[in-house]
């Protein structure tokens, strides 16, 4: 979907949501341009579940939630396609190589760019990781996995909790290059969640908790 560039990618209206009362949010409302924004609180604050309820991945309990007018609530599976997330912590794809991991990703998200995803794969040195199951990797190399996923994508908005966790410092400049490069771009979206603001990157907009 070609979209306005002076256009927000992700509209936030409303949001409620929590476990108990008073609940971790209630109205929350703001919205995402293109570039690279930031979630930023400390520990408990509900970052990480504020990207799983923008990914799809939790239900809130009221609110709206809308990609380029693609409302989660109207049509789920249709935007749930054009969101990237992904739990680092999940066991989903343990199973899987590395290598087959990343290549069904094309399945799943229409604008997959294979050719960014061999460029990113050399980038973050995972080469020597691809034919390995990924239960078998490091933190840091399925952490690394992850932000190729991610940038592979091609979606419009990309979520990623806690983006330098793990890595190592190679993967963390090119992780950094890629965020700079990230941060003009016209039409995708990239939201981080973390502690602080990643240094050097030119930030659209902070959304603290």
């Amino acid at each position: 979907m070609n979209a306005d560039p002076e256009e927000p990618v992700l509209h936030v209206k409303g949001l409620r949501f929590g476990w108990s009362e008073p609940p971790l949010f209630n109205g929350l409302s703001f919205d995402i341009p293109p570039g690279v924004s930031l979630v930023r609180g400390d520990d408990g604050s509900g970052k990480s579940t504020l990207l799983r309820l923008l990914a799809g991945a939790q239900n809130a309990d009221a609110g709206s939630l809308a990609i380029h007018g693609i409302h989660l609530d109207e049509r789920h599976d249709a935007y749930r396609h054009q969101v990237f997330w992904i739990d680092p912590q999940t066991e989903a794809h343990d199973a899987l190589a590395a290598k087959g991991y990343l290549d069904s990703l094309s399945h799943h998200y229409p604008n997959f760019n294979a050719e960014a995803m061999d460029e990113l794969v050399q980038g973050f040195g995972l080469g020597p990781h691809l034919a390995k199951p990924m239960y078998m990797l490091s933190t840091g190399s399925r952490r690394k996995v992850w932000l190729t996923a991610a940038f592979a994508s091609g979606t419009p908005l990309t979520l990623i909790d806690q983006p330098f966790a793990a890595l190592d410092a190679p993967s963390i400049r090119f992780l950094r290059g890629l965020l700079q490069d990230a941060a003009d771009h016209p039409s995708r979206a990239w939201l981080l969640a973390d502690h602080e603001a990643p240094e050097g990157i030119a930030l659209k907009k902070t959304v603290s908790l």
